[in-house]
């Protein structure tokens, strides 16, 4: 089932998220034609490879004119219209930057992943549902009102003010008429009555003068409050929402809303600076005992201008952390000489600004990493699909410097991955007489020197972005603090949603926590060190949880993906757990398991019944990648056999747990459909036999303990019905012999 088809089932409320993230950046009519294309596609990869993502771009226009075709023949107004106006979007937004679409369909396949594992848990997981809180949204929502409604009030001022200048004006005439006129003139009543009109003019201009500047104070008042409070708190959130989307958690949305935010209150502080302006040249023109202008102007401009200040700096930030292209899913990794690429936003989208900020990026202070490549560039709105004031440095790359004494410092296979670097940005905004120095850093980075390094840097970056919401502590792993259970698991089912497309449900993680913690404990009250998750070894094995967890994740990315995206394998099951499970099952009910004493295996077990009636359970010793590299694990156990001491071999493997026929579960997943075995006569290519692979083990009747397979014997189909027919049992057993080891 295409994962479309798994998202369209979900309940009401999953299908909701699912609507958030589909807008005109990426249609959802489009999602649901291409369902099975879209899937088919590296998305990741395109996001971060220029060339890649612009052929991806070619051959989904292609996708859509396909479309448009079809729907054309049946006549289908509406869908031909959206259509069209799909292909317009894709053409004419994304030609120059292909990989924005990459990123876009990259993210929200992963966040479709997010929600179906979400769905598949008995509850919310703790982060998620603080993310989600109601009490967040409804601060957006007042965020966003109260902007609105500073912009409607900074809008109505310049009505104020622009009457207050029509009403200087017309004093100004009257008041110059009566100056003009003689001496004689002037003692009249007319002329009396007159400048009686004047003075009552003039008051109305000093209450007028009052109102405005009282008004210009409470639209400045009202951005302060909501700077101070609501608007940093929002942004807070957005980076803490940030953080644990770079692990695996939910996508971080809200940025252009934040933009949007930024921008109106900026136009907002530039409207009300351009109103004590208008007032400034009013003063110049007339003046009075007790004139409000200068004595509350002076210090309302201070504010404006400290308000401007603070606003540009809280809105420079990290659009997409520090990634390489070669690793999109380990974000903040980052390899010596290998370029990344980091993404950088201004959230106040001025149009006079494009092309006038220039970003130059820096790592550390400590001169121990240089940035090599293009570390200088210009923000501009022409890069980005949404139109936003950004910039995107694609061809950065950390370097080490050498010591003093010639060598470099820690560049190897020991470089320390619990070490913290920080990338660095600085630039300058000059506008309106205001010149503003912005600086913003990315979060944490590890860096390493070998991929060998990667799964434990990976591991400093879990632990850094799920204990701490501090954007640049770099001595954190000095003293790391432990972390709740309850969110760690939680962060550990993300890892698998994202990387391999199904999280993990509540019995796999309690398998997890057990393995972590030696114990049945409350996931709600247990506190797990750094060095449980990362740094000691198992009991009685020479690696680390996180070592062991992250080696299933790449033999499953690699070798048995389709198995677990179809929830096909049970994976995380202790030994006696799975005896619990298959005694009471049909003899030849077998589950699939993650190894726990080999790195990155993968084994069966199988119930079967003596003749006694007792139960006995068979294991075979663990497959491996470089088995799996020569056997799909599907055709292993389609074509598995078991030779017992008096018997031909045999599949013993019938039923998935808990009832599922075997060839029902894994049989759309075999290379080829298994056919009766040939004889030698029938031949092959070029006069040979054809071959295949044929995994056999041996069990003794006199053996209590589950016993593994041999290697993978290369035996053709022929010459096994050869065997079969021509050997006894025993001579068989003899030519497959094996050793026998423990799971």
């Amino acid at each position: 089932m295409s994962l479309w088809s798994q998202v369209q089932q979900l309940e009401i409320k999953f299908l909701e998220q699912v609507d958030q993230f589909y807008d005109d950046n990426f249609p959802m009519e489009i999602r649901h034609l291409l369902a099975q294309w879209i899937e088919s596609q590296d998305w990741e990869a395109a996001a971060n490879n220029e060339a890649m993502a612009m052929i991806l771009l070619q051959n989904l226009i292609i996708q859509v004119d396909e479309q448009l075709d079809r729907v054309s023949q049946e006549k289908n107004l509406l869908l031909i219209h959206n259509l069209k106006r799909v292909r317009k979007l894709l053409q004419g937004k994304y030609h120059g930057n292909p990989m924005h679409i990459a990123v876009i369909i990259s993210n929200c396949l992963r966040e479709e992943r997010r929600i179906l594992a979400a769905a598949s848990m008995p509850v919310q997981g703790p982060l998620e549902k603080s993310l989600q809180s109601s009490v967040v949204s409804e601060r957006q929502r007042n965020v966003e009102h109260k902007v609105s409604a500073i912009k409607n009030s900074a809008q109505m001022t310049d009505q104020d003010v622009k009457y207050l200048e029509d009403l200087q004006e017309e004093f100004d005439f009257r008041y110059k008429t009566i100056q003009s006129l003689e001496q004689n003139d002037k003692n009249s009543a007319l002329i009396k009555q007159e400048m009686l009109a004047l003075q009552a003019m003039l008051n109305t201009l000093d209450y007028k003068r009052k109102e405005v500047l009282s008004k210009i104070g409470r639209v400045i008042h009202e951005i302060d409050v909501l700077m101070s409070n609501m608007l940093t708190e929002e942004l807070l959130d957005w980076k803490r929402r940030q953080q644990i989307a770079c692990i695996g958690g939910p996508l971080h949305g809200g940025l252009d809303q934040l933009q949007n935010c930024f921008t109106l209150l900026a136009e907002s502080l530039f409207q009300v600076r351009r109103q004590l302006e208008k007032l400034d040249e009013l003063l110049t023109r007339l003046t009075y005992d007790g004139d409000p202008i200068p004595v509350q102007r002076p210090q309302l401009l201070e504010k404006v201008n400290f308000l401007l200040y603070n606003l540009f700096r809280n809105s420079f930030v990290v659009e997409r952390q520090p990634c390489m292209p070669t690793h999109p899913q380990r974000p903040m990794v980052l390899k010596t000489l290998i370029q990344f690429t980091v993404k950088l936003r201004l959230l106040i989208k001025l149009p006079e600004l494009n092309y006038q900020i220039r970003v130059k990026a820096t790592i550390d202070n400590n001169r121990r990493f240089v940035l090599c490549g293009t570390h200088v560039k210009a923000m501009n709105m022409d890069e980005s699909a949404n139109g936003s004031l950004s910039v995107e440095f694609r061809h950065l790359q950390p370097k080490e410097m050498k010591t003093s004494a010639g060598s470099k410092g820690n560049e190897g296979p020991h470089m320390v991955t619990e070490e913290l670097h920080s990338i660095s940005f600085e630039t300058q905004v000059c506008l309106y007489g205001l010149t503003i120095n912005l600086e913003t850093s990315s979060l944490p980075v590890v860096m390493i020197s070998n991929v060998s390094q990667l799964p434990n840097a990976w591991a400093s970056i879990i632990w850094y972005n799920l204990s701490t919401n501090d954007p640049q502590n770099l001595s954190f792993f000095n003293n790391p603090p432990a972390a709740t259970l309850s969110q760690l698991l939680e962060v550990l089912s993300w890892q698998f949603s994202s990387y391999v497309g199904r999280g993990l449900n509540s019995e796999q993680l309690n398998m997890l926590a057990e393995k972590l913690t030696g114990q049945q404990v409350s996931y709600n009250d247990y506190q797990l060190s750094w060095a449980k998750f990362c740094k000691e070894h198992l009991p009685g094995k020479s690696f680390t949880f996180w070592v062991w967890l992250e080696a299933i994740l790449d033999l499953i990315k690699k070798h048995i993906l389709p198995l677990w995206i179809d929830g096909y394998i049970m994976g995380f099951v202790s030994k006696e757990k799975e005896r619990i499970l298959l005694k009471d099952k049909t003899p030849g009910t077998f589950l699939l398991r993650f190894s726990e004493s080999n790195l990155g295996g993968i084994t069966f077990t199988w119930v079967d019944q003596l003749e006694n009636g007792d139960v006995t359970f068979h294991s075979v010793e663990p497959y491996n990648k470089g088995r799996l590299s020569a056997l799909p694990f599907a055709d292993i156990l389609r074509d598995y056999k078991v030779i017992m001491a008096d018997n031909v071999p045999e599949n013993p493997l019938k039923y998935l747990y808990p009832d599922i026929p075997k060839d029902k579960a894994f049989g759309k997943h075999y290379s080829c459909q298994p056919n009766e075995v040939s004889k030698p006569s029938d031949g092959g290519g070029k006069g040979y036999v054809p071959s295949v692979f044929i995994p056999v083990s041996k069990i003794l009747n006199d053996s209590t303990e589950p016993h593994s397979p041999s290697d993978l014997l290369p035996m053709s189909p022929s010459v096994y019905a050869v065997l079969r027919e021509h050997l006894s049992p025993t001579a068989i057993e003899t030519a497959v012999s094996c050793k026998l080891s423990h799971s």
